[in-house]
């Protein structure tokens, strides 16, 4: 559970530290890259709240996610398609999906131990 909340504070901490520009012509790319991002750290965040976390499953999708969705925005821009919506349309369901799931396993967790002080 350690390596997705280290990989999210360094990679915060070298974008704010650091004076790096994008330019604007790889701004598709960096959405789709950042999603993904977001999408494999809360899916390793699901995980491991589902005790089912393996690390090699994290740094393999995370990977995975990355070059899939940036192979997709180059493809689409080669084709003259806006490809990357579709996979910014994917990535942004699988968020807030994984996100409604990781809310109700907490406030499952929160009132299972509501529920046993009560009975203390």
């Amino acid at each position: 559970m350690w390596l997705p909340i280290l990989g999210l504070i360094l990679g915060i901490s070298l974008g704010l530290l650091t004076d790096f520009r994008i330019p604007g012509e790889y701004s598709n790319y960096l959405s789709i890259a950042i999603l993904a991002a977001l999408d494999t750290l809360l899916g390793g965040i699901r995980a491991h709240l589902q005790n089912m976390y393996d690390e090699m499953v994290f740094v393999s999708g995370f990977f995975f996610n990355i070059i899939l969705a940036a192979s997709l925005a180059f493809l689409g821009v080669h084709l003259g398609v806006d490809l990357y919506l579709v996979a910014i349309f994917a990535f942004g369901v699988r968020l807030f999906q994984n996100i409604a799931v990781i809310r109700r396993i907490i406030i499952a967790n929160w009132t299972e131990s509501r529920q046993k002080l009560k009975k203390s």
